[in-house]
This record gives structure tokens, sequence and C-alpha cells, in this order.
């Protein structure tokens, strides 16, 4: 079988013209607007889809039509230099029998969501082979607080988007370590619940080599435990090397996260590679780290002290 080349899109600096859009849920029309006016703040400019504040059918952002719509005409726009998701919620999955990938490989742009938004991104690296960006969105984390800082990590989002061909994430990041090791090859992953959902279905997430990044929002210790079992007998563990989990503290209180780690650590007892956690990005309280999937990483947790996720190449393209 062919495999097509790893596409890795134009980098965003200030500037270029990002799309705002809703593949999933309705967003709250107040935050859209205010994550724009940040953005706006940064130095990009946004043009909001269509149909990104639409209410229904439902809980979605207009219909499956309107919503497929809005993110393949950001892809074909020559005047869209990059796409952000307002929010997740639930639909994504339902446009991925629709997609046109040859629009997608022939007009490749960053794409930046999380969540519900984990079915777009394993069809985006596994059908059009592009590199996408698990991080910050317009209104859950631009429009959040009282100031941009408090919804977006700035440091991985310039380093991911603007083209860095090495840095790292940390102990500052708030990553620490479950099991030490290190292991090295290409980060994917996800919204866990999005993630072990799929398979079973034609857009199930394929076995990663390298490095699987996994978090949720609201999934009890015995749910980790259950999902973990279920990606383990579904051969989704199969090829990877170390495993990184998100910020748990979405999932359980301070008074859960020992029994989270146990449970975690129970679940993955035969797999041998390194284990960390507490990664910010996707579901969070705090800033939001970006990162991109489908790039080479290294993960080094030898040393207890100073845990380190770093990036070994660059995500995007620079031009000249």
């Amino acid at each position: 079988m062919n495999v097509p080349a790893l596409i890795k899109p134009p980098a965003l600096r200030p500037g270029v013209t990002l799309a705002v859009v809703s593949p999933a849920s309705t967003p709250k029309p107040e935050l859209v607007r205010q994550g724009i006016e940040r953005l706006e703040a940064l130095g990009y400019c946004a043009a909001l889809a269509s149909h990104a504040l639409d209410r229904g059918p439902l809980y979605y952002a207009g219909t499956i039509e309107q919503r497929l719509r809005d993110l393949q005409d950001a892809f074909a726009d020559p005047a869209i230099d990059g796409i952000l998701c307002t929010r997740g919620g639930w639909g994504s999955a339902e446009l991925l029998p629709y997609l046109d990938v040859e629009l997608i490989r022939t007009h490749p742009k960053p794409f930046i969501g999380y969540s519900d938004h984990t079915s777009l991104h394993c069809w985006l690296r596994q059908q059009a082979n592009l590199v996408t960006f698990y991080g910050p969105m317009g209104a859950a984390d631009f429009g959040r607080g009282d100031r941009v800082e408090d919804g977006v990590d700035l440091a991985s989002w310039n380093h991911a988007l603007g083209g860095s061909d090495s840095w790292s994430l940390g102990a500052a990041e708030g990553l620490r370590v479950l099991r030490g090791g290190v292991a090295e090859g290409v980060l994917d992953g996800g919204c866990l619940s999005i993630y072990a959902e799929a398979i079973g279905t034609p857009f199930a997430p394929r076995p990663v080599q390298g490095v699987l990044f996994l978090e949720d929002i609201g999934v009890k210790p015995f749910q980790w435990d259950r999902l973990l079992l279920h990606l383990r007998y579904a051969g989704l563990l199969e090829g990877v090397q170390g495993i990184v989990f998100g910020d748990m503290r979405q999932c359980v209180g301070p008074e859960e996260q020992d029994l989270l780690e146990a449970a975690i650590l129970h679940s993955l007892r035969d797999f041998a590679g390194p284990i960390a956690m507490g990664l910010p990005s996707g579901h969070v309280g705090g800033p939001n780290v970006t990162l991109p999937l489908g790039v080479r990483v290294r993960l080094d947790l030898a040393d207890p002290g100073e845990p380190r996720l770093s990036f070994l190449e660059s995500a995007v393209t620079v031009g000249a």
C-alpha cells in the first residue's frame, strides 16, 4: 500500500486569516465574539463561517450539510490560512463520510480543535496524512477568562503553528512521571472517549507508532480503566512506545487523583513503555497547550524531576 507523504500545512503568523467554524455543537455567541477579539488583538484576522453560530437542529450548529460546507469552504478558500473550531460538544463524526480528501490534500491548512474534533483529527491524519493541531478553540479557550492567557498557552501555540523545529514541554507545563523511561516516534491521540468510540467503524484510529496522547473530561477512574482495556483489546496500543495523559483535574477531584493513577497503571500493567500525566491540552482549567499531531517527538521520563516531551521537527512549512 502506498502511504501518502506527510503534509505539513503552512505556518500561521500574525496577519493571516483564520476561519472560525463549528463542526459540532452550537457555541455561545458572546464567547465567540470575545475569542475573535482576542485573536485580532494577537494580530490575526478572523472570518466567522456562515453557520458557526447556528442553533439546531438539536444541539448542532446547523445541519450536516451546513457544517460540512463551512469546513470544506474554509479549506478551499484561498483567503483562509487556518481553521479554528469554536467548541466541541458532539457532531464532528457526522461529517466524516462526506469529506473531500482531494480538496483537503490540495489545500492543506492548520486545523485546530479538540474534544469532539478528535474524530476529524483522526480522519485528516489517516485519509489526508495532514498534520493537525490539538489545541485551544475560539469560544472554549480564546473566549474564556479575563485575558487570552487564561485560556491559551501562547508559547506552545506560537511554537507549534509558527514553525519551531525544536521545542519541548515539561514540568513547568504540568508534566509528571507515572513510569520512567524514554520513547520516540509520531505523536497522535486525542479525547479518549471519542477515540475509543470509533473502534469498529470505518473511521477507527490506527495503531500509533510512537507516543499516544489521551485526555478527557468527566471520566472516572473505573472508566479510564475500562476504556484503556478496550484500546488494548482492539490492538491500538500495539506499536505505542510511550503514553502521555492530559490534565486529569477535569475528570476527578483531588481526592480521587491517586485512585485514577492507580487505575491507569493497573490497566496498563502489561504496557512496558514510559507513562506521563498532567499535560494540559484539551479539557483544561487553565492555559490550553497546543499539540501538533503527526510529528516526531521524544518522551524522556528517565529523570522524574525533569520530564520532557520534545518535538523533533516543525509541524508546519515556513515560506521564504
